[in-house]
């Protein structure tokens, strides 16, 4: 390891084992200990490496007990790696209580760049622009649900489901929203790794039978035009030659709405 530091944040595969970087398996490699969710599945992960590094568990039932554990054996010179038991650590998974402490104790901390579900999914849809709003894990109840979805109408909203709910969850969206339009990934990384974008019901149509597996959503922020009538017109533009920029510049102008979105969908409509 380069610079010394007391405690390593340090990303794990969110399904491929393959999926960690030189840097990380160094780290595991030479700590003292390996804080981790669950020992069982970090240690597949140590075995697949021969990675022989001793590991605590630290989850969210036993974060506060433990914060005063590490802090004494980084104060007795032991380094020490957090990790969950996939993507990483504080995106939706245990750790801002421990760093907190450690801080303002003055105790080094660094975190090195992975595997996060968030931005590989992110990374293989379309979007509306840069912006997107990551809220985690959405409530359990319908009310909540409805709360949290119409409170960013206008935001590309980014959020973690399990998969016995997301039916359920699809539903409830669009009793409030409508039918529109949503990024669905599952499996991120696996070998049955599957991303579809469309509308609620074509999705729920495409699911009928169950789905499986880790799953991060997008909704797309509600049209301020039907989408069947902003198809029809980019339709209507294309076959009488103009191009998609053109397309997206003129339909954004008259319609507000993000000229990057028309783009997109004015270069997948034949």
């Amino acid at each position: 390891m380069s610079r010394e530091f007391q405690l390593y944040i340090v990303p794990t595969p969110i399904g491929n084992l393959k999926d960690i970087t030189l840097r990380a398996v160094e780290v595991l490699k030479n700590v003292d200990i390996i804080a981790c969710e669950d020992t069982r599945t970090t240690q597949k992960l140590l075995n697949h490496y021969d990675i022989k590094t001793k590991c605590y568990s630290y989850h969210k039932y036993n974060e506060k007990e433990r914060v005063n554990f590490f802090k004494t054996l980084i104060k007795e010179g032991k380094k020490i790696a957090l990790v969950s038991d996939a993507g990483t650590p504080l995106i939706c998974d245990p750790g801002a209580v421990l760093i907190e402490e450690l801080l303002k104790d003055g105790i080094s901390v660094t975190s090195l760049p992975g595997a996060c579900a968030v931005t590989t999914f992110l990374s293989q849809v379309p979007r509306n622009g840069e912006e997107f709003t990551f809220v985690g894990f959405i409530p359990r109840s319908a009310e909540g649900i409805k709360k949290i979805f119409n409170d960013n109408i206008n935001r590309q909203l980014v959020f973690y489901e399990a998969p016995e709910r997301i039916l359920k969850t699809l539903d409830i969206i669009k009793s409030s929203r409508g039918d529109i339009r949503i990024a669905l990934g599952r499996e991120l990384s696996k070998l049955f790794e599957e991303i579809k974008i469309g509308k609620i019901s074509e999705l729920q149509e495409y699911f009928k039978d169950g789905i499986k597996g880790e799953i991060v959503c997008m909704i797309y922020p509600s049209l301020n035009i039907d989408e069947d009538e902003l198809i029809n017109r980019i339709k209507v533009l294309k076959s009488r030659g103009f191009k998609a920029k053109d397309i997206s510049i003129i339909l954004s102008s008259l319609f507000n709405e993000n000229k990057n979105m028309i783009y997109d969908m004015a270069i997948n409509i034949d």
